[in-house]
């Protein structure tokens, strides 16, 4: 049986290949109840899915986003759940992040011609469109002019951490993240864990920085990993999240939405743990105006 919840979703506002309303409507096929689209830097998606989910009232969506930190020798991606998305100080830094992504893939594009690979940074905008350039989109086109079988396969030498091509851009720690997510009403959540380099010390870390949910239940890992993963969560007081990281970027064995995902008790927690942000926000705010 798929799971009902799926709480990390990616739309063509970042680097999904489906669009918010072709989305929503897979996700009604594959049985969910309550998922959480989490793009790139942008909450630009959103009102297209929300006005497409109203075809599917048995079906919740839940404001989120995903933003990307660093650490010495690491990315920390950092998820945030009930977004307080249309507040125009947080679209104005959203605005710069994807402005940042927009640099940074222009010079992959240049330093992948130093090696020989050849793609045109105009396709590599066509193919973004309108949503937040990222390095699956550069793959995309790599992968269209024979440079690799599946986008997956540009990663690993070329456009991930360590690969001969990939640029670094400004980006927040993963307590700043933390910091701004709660300020703008969300829950933080470390994602994918298991692929940080020391991850039950990094885990430990942003526990004691304020994330509080962990992805258990992410849909690439293994039985083993999820079991480890929810005895963390556990030791560490976290709320146990997951999903499927959807792109629909074409790579092979890629989890549809629901193949895994944590259980519908975990959307409540968050939603408590929204409400307690919300409210020490309130009490702050009145405390300030005294």
């Amino acid at each position: 049986m798929s799971a009902l919840v799926d709480l990390h979703l990616h739309t063509t506002a970042s680097d999904g290949r489906l669009s918010p309303a072709e989305l929503v409507r897979l996700l009604a096929k594959q049985g969910l109840k309550q998922v959480a689209i989490s793009d790139h830097d942008t909450t630009e998606g959103l009102e297209e899915a929300f006005a497409a989910a109203k075809e599917f009232p048995d079906m919740r969506i839940i404001p989120a986003i995903e933003l990307s930190t660093d650490i010495p020798g690491d990315e920390v991606h950092m998820l945030g759940y009930f977004l307080r998305y249309e507040d125009e100080e947080l679209q104005t830094i959203l605005r710069q992040f994807r402005a940042g992504r927009l640099e940074r893939g222009r010079m992959i594009v240049e330093k992948l011609a130093t090696l020989g690979i050849h793609v045109e940074w105009e396709r590599v905008q066509e193919i973004a469109g309108e949503g937040a350039v990222g390095r699956p989109h550069i793959a995309l086109a790599m992968v269209e002019k024979g440079y690799c079988k599946e986008p997956k396969d540009a990663f690993p030498e070329y456009l991930g951490r360590n690969g001969l091509a990939y640029v670094e851009r400004s980006k927040m720690t993963p307590p700043e993240a933390v910091e701004m997510l709660i300020r703008f009403g969300a829950v933080p959540v470390l994602a994918h864990p298991a692929y940080l380099v020391n991850m039950e010390s990094t885990i430990a870390e942003l526990a004691e920085a304020g994330i509080v949910g962990l992805e258990v239940y992410y849909a690439q890992f293994s039985p083993e990993t999820v079991e480890q993963l929810a005895r963390l969560a556990s030791q560490h007081g976290l709320i146990p999240c997951g999903g499927s990281d959807y792109h629909g970027l074409g790579n092979e064995g890629e989890p549809l939405p629901g193949t895994l995902g944590p259980p519908l008790e975990t959307v409540e927690l968050l939603e408590q743990a929204a409400e307690k942000i919300a409210a020490t926000a309130g009490r702050q705010a009145r405390v300030s105006a005294k």
